[in-house]
């Protein structure tokens, strides 16, 4: 009989919110995150973890990637191999890690934004560090393994690094409503700083930064917030600015030359060559005058790029206008982000070092609890062997006398004799005393007869006094909290001695720039703006004297400042920023240059249908209508912003403006759609909303109708153009009934 389909209800609303949560935590834990214990993300551990078990050592010979890519994969991480692979470039390049972590022999990118080989082509091999401070003492119980996403292998759940790695080579990542940000630091400072706390616990974090001076960037450059530091390693948040290294070079004819030796850290990659482009914008833009020739000599020695500059070129004006307008002085936006105990937790600097020290204090003592239990075994056997060395005829006697081994390892451990054949009595009775225990009897029973040479005993003699000693120690490091100590600090001096390195990054305090940009004098000027979007502007005589012909190849002619900027009004509810100094100033013949060059204003993408100048607007409001008939009003301050893009106004799928106007000046505003209704009503009628609102309709259309014009009639009644045509007849707008807003309209009958 089949079972009868059961249909259970539930509310979808909350399954999705279970669904979410549990996809939000697997992103967090499990792949965006690191760990606070090992500084690793899942893919790097479990990529590094693949490597030692393929053998791939560092003093071994190099594999290819995409054979420790593919194991991976197939193991331990089902994610695709290009987050696989990604990984292990990252940990590969010295740019981007304080310590990098695998050795990269091939093609592994570089610090111009250049990406690596394929992995078909790149090989790699553990580096000498990862193998000593990252993966030994894997064979003896030093941290839980778990199954593999199919249980077919066993994975660390974390690995036993032995030093503070999120902190040397710090982390980035993105996961589901949260950002993890963390610098690199100096492997020797950092060291250091552990050996500190583990001594006095009671340091904080202002004593721990007497250590740590604060973040080391694989690029060096200079940390100019050192005051400001102490709050972000308290709070585990903050800003960090960083500025690249500048020298001077004297070159001859007296000329100098500026060389930049050492790049912000967020300066990696792509943005070399917008820094360059940052550069050519200043000269181009005549900013300074100075610079004279760009070149970017950078090798794989290091940075060197070369300013050529003028003869008698200020040397300190032109530094701070590269970091105040380039990213030669960038910020580094720090969130101490890990997953700590099983959760996400924004940690201090404090913080972050004594979960560490709590992790080298749980590695330790699994380490020797585990060597302790193996020199014990080791000692009992020892000692059962030079018992049995000392009644060796006794127990030859035993194994004569015996038909199986069984019946000897029963004597041996139990003392059971009977159906053993003996000499005597004596031994009989000498033999139901031994008490052997069953690893002993076991070792007895396989102990070779070379063993009972003279010096091979004194061997197993020096062996077992050995052995003592180790429990001992061992027992000693288990139960004394200083001892253990010592073992943890000896490791950490011996890792600091060999890898440790010279800080790359100064850390210092440096005023705020502060850039005296020539004052521009204040003069009234016209911006001209064609049908096709160039643009020019004009003095307002040279205006006035070709005012006919310039009112009539201009859609937009605009009285402003030369110190205002021009909004610029997109059908696809941006608006645009331009500064009427970019803005080219000349004859009235000059052709002038298309807005495109100026602003981001795209003509492929985007069509412009309102240009207002800024002081025009910002003291008013601006009226929006769409062509789906929504309207709504909005103050013009709201658009007096720094950037050069933003949004002016939130549309609706498949809408997009049709009319932008500064219309407090206007009592009615007429909407006349593509099926012929016109529709006239007040623009008081429509309410003042925020930019990113939608609005409301202002016209009811039937469907498939759209707005396709719109008219505005001043308070006095009259009209841009008091008679219009719709489809060869003629409408005159004043004669339209004023009606309410979110009405029909008028249908003008043909």
């Amino acid at each position: 009989m089949e079972q009868e389909e059961r249909i259970i209800g539930a509310e979808y609303s909350e399954i999705m919110q279970k669904s979410y949560i549990d996809y939000a935590m697997s992103v967090i834990i499990s792949r965006a995150l690191p760990d606070v214990r090992d500084g690793l993300k899942p893919v790097q551990r479990r990529t590094l973890y693949d490597m030692y078990e393929l053998g791939i050592r560092y003093d071994r010979p190099y594999r290819k990637c995409a054979r420790i890519v593919g194991d991976t994969m197939g193991k331990y991480h089902p994610h695709g191999d290009s987050s696989i692979y990604d990984a292990l470039v990252v940990m590969a390049q010295d740019f981007k890690k304080g310590l990098a972590l695998v050795d990269g022999h091939g093609n592994f990118g570089s610090i111009e934004g250049d990406g690596a080989a394929a992995m078909r082509y790149t090989e790699a091999r553990l580096q000498k560090i990862t193998q000593v401070a990252f993966l030994a003492d894997l064979d003896k119980d030093v941290v839980d393994f778990g199954p593999n996403f199919d249980e077919t292998e066993k994975e660390p759940q974390v690995l036993p690094v032995r030093i503070p790695n999120l902190l040397v080579n710090g982390s980035d990542g993105i996961a589901v409503g949260m950002v993890t940000s963390i610098p690199t630091h100096n492997l020797a400072e950092v060291i250091d700083a552990v050996k500190a706390l583990i001594k006095n616990n009671k340091l904080t974090n202002a004593d721990l930064m007497k250590y740590i001076k604060g973040p080391d960037f694989p690029t060096g450059g200079i940390v100019v917030n050192q005051d400001e530091l102490l709050q972000i390693y308290e709070t585990g948040q903050g800003k960090i600015r960083i500025r690249g290294r500048v020298e001077v070079e004297k070159v001859k004819g007296g000329r100098e030359r500026l060389v930049i030796t050492e790049i912000p850290y967020t300066m990696i990659g792509a943005n070399i060559g917008k820094f360059l482009n940052e550069v050519a914008s200043l000269v181009e833009t005549k900013k300074t005058n100075d610079i004279i020739d760009i070149s970017n000599q950078s090798s794989k020695d290091g940075i060197r790029i070369v300013l050529e500059l003028r003869r008698g070129a200020d040397i300190e004006k032109l530094k701070n206008l590269l970091y105040k307008k380039t990213r030669l002085q960038d910020t580094f936006g720090v969130n101490m982000l890990a997953v700590a105990d099983g959760r996400p937790e924004t940690l201090s600097l404090r913080k972050i070092l004594e979960y560490n020290i709590d992790f080298q204090f749980e590695l330790t003592t699994r380490k020797y609890q585990n060597l302790l239990d193996k020199e014990q075994k080791k000692g009992e056997i020892q000692e059962g062997l030079i018992r049995a060395c000392d009644i060796i005829d006794l127990i030859i006697e035993i194994l004569r006398g015996s038909r199986s081994r069984d019946q000897v390892k029963d004597c041996l451990v139990n003392g059971v004799t009977e159906g053993i054949r003996f000499k005597t009595e004596k031994s009989r009775k000498m033999a139901a005393k031994l008490n052997f225990t069953e690893p002993q009897a076991n070792a007895i029973l396989d102990m070779r007869l070379y063993k009972l040479i003279g010096l091979e005993l004194e061997v197993l003699m020096a062996e077992h006094e050995q052995t003592m000693k180790n429990i001992a120690e061992y027992k000693d490091i288990l139960n004394n909290y200083d001892s253990m100590a010592k073992v943890i600090i000896k490791e950490l001096d011996s890792l600091k001695k060999e890898f440790g390195r010279p800080r790359r990054t100064a850390i210092e305090n440096a005023e705020e720039i502060v850039l005296e940009e020539p004052k521009i004098e204040e003069l009234p000027v016209v911006f001209l703006m064609d049908r096709f979007g160039y643009v020019r502007s004009m003095d307002e005589t040279i205006y006035e004297r070709n005012k006919e012909a310039a009112d009539t190849e201009s859609k937009y002619v605009i009285h402003c400042l030369n110190t205002d900027r021009i909004c610029i009004f997109t059908d696809n509810g941006k608006v645009h920023l331009l500064k009427m100094q970019n803005v080219p100033f000349g004859k009235f013949r000059d052709k002038g240059t298309p807005v495109d060059n100026l602003c981001n204003y795209n003509s492929s993408e985007e069509n412009f249908i309102g240009v207002m100048a800024m002081n025009d607007i910002k003291e008013t409001v601006v009226t929006f209508v769409t062509r789906q008939a929504m309207v709504k009003q909005v103050e013009g301050s709201e658009f007096d912003t720094s950037r050069k893009t933003a949004a002016a106004t939130k549309l609706q799928d498949g809408d997009s403006v049709i009319a932008v106007h500064a219309a407090s000046e206007h009592a009615n505003l007429v909407l006349a759609s593509d099926n012929g209704y016109f529709l006239r009503f007040a623009v008081s009628e429509i309410p003042l909303k925020k930019k990113t609102a939608v609005g409301v309709r202002g016209m009811k259309l039937a469907d498939g109708d759209t707005v396709s014009e719109v008219y505005w009639m001043e308070k006095n009644g009259a009209a841009q153009s008091s008679e219009v045509e719709y489809k060869g007849h003629t409408v005159t707008l004043t004669r339209l009934r004023v009606a309410s807003r979110d009405t029909k309209g008028t249908k003008i009958r043909l």
